[in-house]
This record gives structure tokens, C-alpha cells and sequence, in this order.
């Protein structure tokens, strides 16, 4: 991690141009980022700087405002820690080999942290989560759960705003469905010491229970064993038994649950659909069960979720992302606070992601989808801006490639947004990277991305087409993929090859896919069912084989549920499923996988790679003995960039 320094340095490093502010001081004056772009650039990055960590990921500030806690960059490394806004050396905290779900300031000297690990049991792989509390100078880790704690234990529900170091964790404390303790029960835990009391009882069918601002579980929500059927329970306030409010009887009824309870309990927030199918902010009325007024809606985009106040009754904004992710704010002194800001940093885009208790100190992020920036904090006594981290510290604030969305026609007519980033110049019959996201149900935005951002500084036009199913876009748009896995989703792909040559940024005849995750399953895909239109495929941590991940899967609760929606959305898990295919594969691909991967076996890669040697295909496969799925080791990253552009340099030529 850099050193904590005054923007007017952090920035000096920088090769372009700055835009300031007039009458910004020589604190606050350099905080700005490029306002124009750079000339084009003929000399292009060494692989070894896209494969740079962030130096600061994530960054969250304690109450104070005097530390911070995030995931930094330690040789090459990234691990979870600590340090103080005025420099020195961050504390590690160890967490042995899991993943760093969550996090979360419970007082100034203590946090509480999710884990997650996948672990045999009964000959079977399952992933389990574990909270603990986590002392900031990372001299202390105290264990908040039981030895015999289940799947489900790590579900933050509320922290204290009174200072002391209380949480309530809804913990599930027993694997096996016959034991009284397999159901979530909610317990007030002292997070120094892991003292616990009981103070909500674990109940037969809820999976987990929601709190108040005060601390008063209010709502829990059930699933029937084979996580089918769903029901909503509810009560006013302390004491009260918990009624059925509403319920489901199958995965296509859906349930209105609350996102925010307000300060009269008879109130609160919900976001759900409106008449077009896109979710938005609504008032709730409990004791009626209906909606009341439609606070805020985003014409032709779903919200995303809202920015609760300090008292946990309130909301500060709304979480929209457009074509990039951005904040509403409702609050009129954070209106005034991001005006400031934007003034501030020309260019920068500036995004405010933490801040402490009374807002005086704020975390913003300055960057672009074409040039990574860094954090900054920003303090309203003084005004100063100091840098926290850059995401990739050779390029900082250099603006790299162009990134633009731009929408075409699917073959069946339907519009499908994509993220287009382009090489130097005016590209013309290009070589083309088709970049399918993961999930499936996320989506590309105008961000930051490595990946792509490597590849067109060698070369290729890269496109993300945000394919039907991908989430953000709507109900309707959403629901066009269920039952579209590898078809008509697959499409959509194809098509954007089709939208591109026609305007003639890229020739047909030189296209790769490149994926991760589902991503990764669709360049398989590719490769096995469209190899005369691709000249290579490229699979990070992909799935092969749909019939087994199902049964990874199908250890969770809900397994029922969860196999009927995923039935729903694939329909024919064999006829979709690259690993039954190995003989139609007519592309050459290279195979990827992390072999500490907790959300994708690596078991997927390996079958997938053996079948193919097997049937005599082109087949790379590298395995990656400390790789896991977010690529948080240096090395990692580096070796599969290399590994990507000899494939690419090989099979789709600049």
C-alpha cells in the first residue's frame, strides 16, 4: 500500500494535464483529474502493469473517520487490513486461507468480519461462513460462533450507534436439518470477548431475520425444506409474536419484503417492481401490507439498493447504475457535499464510498473507465484531499482506451446494451474480443476493467453485451433469459459480432471470446457450438458441466428452489453443457482455473480439459496452484495475461 499523501504529490507523478479548479488551494487544487483526454499513445504498457494489485480496495472508514479497513496490496498479495488515515504501517489481519465476504466498523477499535470456506463433509464439499470480531490494531480475533455452526452464520443484522462494541448475528448452528439448532436463531454478541445473548429463538422455516434501527428484530423469512414455498413473518415491535404477512407457494410468486424500517413502526421502505417492470423506491404502509407513494423511479433501469442515514431509520440516496454506476442523493447536505467534490475533481468522476459517523470525513474514488485512479480522503474541516491508494500505481490517472456503451439489435429485434472499449486511433476492420460478464445476472458497466483495458492496449476492439438475463435492465429484460443458457443468450454474443462488422469497427473473420465465471462458460460454449465464427476461446474459471454444479449447489438450503430456477433458466443441462460435447469443439481454447477456487470447482476445468485432449482437441489448460476466483494474487493475474496474449497473438492476430 503508498503511503498516505497530499494529492498535490500524489498527482504530480502523473503525466497529464491536470484541471483546477480557480482559487483552489494548494491542497485541494491538484486533487483534480484529467479533464481532457491524452494524445494517443503509440508506446503500449508492459503485461506486468495490467497485472498490478489495487494498493487499496474497498476502503471503509471507522466512526471516527482516523482508520481505515479495506483489502491491500502486501507484496504482491492482497489480504484484509487496517491503517491509519495519517500514514504508517497497516495492520494485517489473518484470516488463514478463506474468502473475505464482508466487513464492518462496530466502534472505533473493533470490527466484525464474514468469512467463507469451502470444507469436506461426509465426503462432500460444502461451503460454510463463520463471523468474527476483529480488534483494528489486529492484536485480537475473537470467534463469534459456535464449533458446530452451519452454513449460514455469518449474517450481520445490526450494530450498535451508541460505541459499544454490540452486533446482532442471526447464525445458523448446526449442518443437519433434524437438529433443533439448524435454524437460524438471532443472538446479541459483545464482539471483544464473543459473549453472547439469545434474543430471537431459532424457528422452524426461517432462514433469516431482519432488524430495525434500534436493534428489535422485526421480520424473518422462511423457506419450507426444499426451499419451494416462502413466507414472510412479521411483528410491530418487541414482545409481539411473529404473523404471516405474505407468502409464496412457488419460485414464480414473489414476496414484498421491506428494505427499510422507518421510525414509525407502522412505516417503511420497499423496492419493487413498477408498471414497466423496473424496480423503484415505494412507501409501505404495515399495517395495511400496500404500497404507498413511488419515492424514485429510474426511467428504463432498475435501482440498485439505498444509502441508509446514521440513526438506521432514514436514507440518504438511491443507488442507480445507468450506463456507469452512480448516487441520487436525497439528502441535501450530501447534495451539497458531492456538488464540492465534483468541483474539485475535474474529470474524475468522484464517487463517494465511505464516510464516518458525522460525514466530516469522506473516502471518495477518482477515476474513470478509462484511467483507474485511486482514493482519496477528503476532510470538510480543512478541505485537504490526501491519497489513500491508487487502484493501479504505474497508470494512476492516465486515461488509457475509449469506453463507450452503445446498443444493437439482437437477430430476434430485442436491444441488447454493450460496453465497447477501443484501441488507439480509429479502429476499421479490427480484431475483435467478445467479453461475456459472469453471474449471469449482473451486468457490464462503463467502470474500470483490467481485462479490457489490456487487450485493447494491444490491439482489439473489446465488446460486453450485456445479454438477455443480465440484471439492471428490468423484469422483462431479465426474464428473456430463463431458459436461454447457451442458446439465445449465446445469440446475443454472436449478434454483437454481427452489429460491429457492419459499421465496420470489426472484421468478422477475427474474433475471439474471452470469459470468466459464466463468462467462461460462454467461451466454452463458443468453442463447442459456434466455432466457425471464432477463431479462439479463452475460459477463466468457466463451467463446463451445468448437471454438476447444480449438485454442488444443491448441498444449500433451498436446493429445491434452487434447482427448479435453475432448470428454469437452462432448460436442457446436458444439451448445453460443453463437457457432453468434447467432439464439437472446433476452435482452439485455452482452460484457466484457480485450484483454491471456492465458487467454481476447478473440478469443472480439469474434466473439461481432459475430455478435449482426449478427443484430440486444440487444448490449452493451466491450473493455478494458489489461484482462486477474484484473482487476488499478483502472480496469478500476471500469468494468465501472459497466457492470454500469446493465445491471442497465436490464433486472432493484431
Amino acid at each position: 500500500m503508498r503511503s498516505c499523501l497530499l494529492v498535490s504529490s500524489a498527482l504530480a507523478a502523473f503525466v497529464l494535464g491536470i484541471g483546477v479548479s480557480e482559487g483552489a488551494s494548494a491542497q485541494t487544487a491538484s486533487a483534480a483529474a484529467p479533464a481532457t483526454a491524452s494524445p494517443p499513445r503509440v508506446v503500449r504498457y508492459d503485461t506486468e502493469v495490467f497485472a498490478e494489485l489495487p494498493a487499496v480496495e474497498a476502503p471503509v472508514l471507522s466512526p471516527k473517520g482516523d482508520k481505515v479497513a479495506a483489502r491491500i496490496a502486501v507484496n504482491g498479495v492482497q489480504y484484509f487490513g487496517v491503517f491509519s488515515v495519517e500514514g504508517g504501517k497497516p495492520a494485517i489481519i489473518a484470516l488463514g486461507d478463506t474468502d473475505l465476504n464482508w466487513w464492518k466498523w462496530v466502534n472505533d477499535e473493533w470490527l466484525v468480519v464474514g468469512i467463507g470456506q469451502t470444507v469436506p463433509v461426509e465426503d462432500e464439499e460444502w461451503y460454510l461462513t463463520r463471523a468474527y470480531g476483529v480488534r483494528a490494531d489486529g492484536t485480537k480475533l475473537v470467534k463469534l460462533n459456535k464449533e458446530t455452526a452451519g452454513q449460514n452464520a455469518s449474517d450481520l443484522i445490526w450494530v450498535a450507534r451508541d460505541g459499544t462494541p454490540r452486533i446482532l448475528l442471526g447464525s445458523q448452528n448446526s449442518i443437519y436439518g433434524s437438529q433443533p439448532d439448524f435454524w437460524p436463531r438471532v443472538d446479541e454478541i459483545d464482539v471483544t470477548n464473543g459473549r453472547a445473548r439469545r434474543v430471537q429463538p431459532g424457528m422452524a422455516g426461517v432462514w433469516d431475520w431482519y432488524a430495525d434501527g434500534n436493534g428489535v428484530v422485526r421480520m424473518g423469512y422462511g423457506l419450507s425444506d426444499d426451499g419451494r414455498k416462502r413466507r414472510l413473518y412479521y411483528r410491530q415491535q418487541r414482545g409481539e409474536n411473529f404473523k404471516v404477512i405474505d407468502k409464496a407457494t412457488s419460485i414464480h410468486d414473489s414476496i414484498e419484503m421491506p428494505t427499510l424500517f422507518l421510525s414509525d413502526p407502522t412505516k417503511a421502505l420497499i423496492i419493487g417492481d413498477d408498471a414497466d417492470g423496473f424496480s423503484s423506491l415505494y412507501e409501505y404502509d404495515l399495517t395495511k401490507l400496500e404500497r404507498g407513494k413511488q419515492l424514485f423511479a429510474s426511467k428504463g433501469y432498475d435501482i440498485d439498493g439505498i444509502r441508509i442515514d446514521g440513526t438506521g431509520f432514514g436514507y440518504l440516496g438511491i443507488d442507480v447504475t445507468r450506463d456507469k454506476p452512480g448516487m441520487v442523493w436525497t439528502d441535501p447536505s450530501m447534495v451539497a457535499l458531492q456538488a464540492k467534490l465534483d468541483g474539485m475533481i475535474k474529470g474524475g468522476s468522484p464517487e463517494i464510498v465511505s464516510m464516518n459517523r458525522d460525514r466530516s470525513v469522506v473516502v471518495v474514488r477518482a477515476g474513470s473507465a478509462s484511467a483507474p485512479g485511486g482514493y482519496f480522503l477528503y476532510r470538510a474541516a480543512d478541505g485537504s484531499m490526501t491519497s489513500i491508494g491508487s487502484v493501479n500505481n504505474t497508470i494512476g490517472m492516465r486515461l488509457l482506451h475509449r469506453v463507450k456503451t452503445i446498443r444493437y439489435k439482437a437477430r430476434d429485434g430485442l436491444e441488447i446494451p454493450a460496453v465497447l472499449t477501443l484501441p488507439v486511433g480509429d479502429p476499421h476492420n479490427a480484431p475483435l474480443i467478445v467479453m461475456p460478464h459472469g453471474g449471469p445476472y449482473a451486468r457490464d458497466t462503463e467502470e474500470w476493467d483490467w481485462w479490457a483495458q489490456f487487450m485493447a492496449d494491444r490491439g482489439y476492439v473489446v465488446i460486453q453485451p450485456n445479454y438477455r438475463g443480465s440484471s439492471g435492465y428490468g423484469t422483462k429484460f431479465t426474464r428473456k433469459g430463463q431458459g436461454q443458457w447457451g442458446l439465445a443468450m449465446q445469440d446475443d454474443l454472436d449478434d454483437a459480432v454481427t452489429a460491429l462488422a457492419a459499421q465496420g469497427i470489426a472484421d468478422p473473420k477475427r474474433v475471439c471470446m474471452v470469459g470468466a465465471s459464466y463468462g467462461g462458460y460462454a467461451a466454452m460454449r463458443a468453442a463447442q457450438r459456434d466455432g466457425s465464427r471464432y477463431r479462439c476461446a479463452v475460459s477463466y474459471a468457466g463451467v463446463s458441466d451445468l448437471n454438476r454444479m447444480l449438485r454442488f449447489n444443491g448441498n444449500f438450503l433451498g436446493s429445491g428452489a434452487r434447482q427448479d430456477w435453475l432448470r428454469q433458466q437452462v432448460g436442457d443441462l446436458k444439451g448445453v453443457s460443453p463437457l457432453n460435447f468434447p467432439e464439437q469443439f472446433s476452435t482452439p481454447i485455452l482452460i484457466v482455473h484457480g485450484k483454491e477456487d471456492k465458487r467454481v470447482p476447478v473440478s469443472q476445468s480439469r474434466l473439461m480439459a481432459k475430455r478435449l485432449k482426449e478427443a484430440g482437441k486444440n487444448v490449452t489448460y493451466i491450473e493455478q496452484p494458489e489461484g482462486d476466483h477474484h484473482f487476488t494474487r499478483e502472480a496469478d493475474r500476471l500469468q494468465f495475461l501472459k497466457a492470454l496474449e500469446a493465445f491471442l497473438a497465436k490464433y486472432n492476430p493484431i
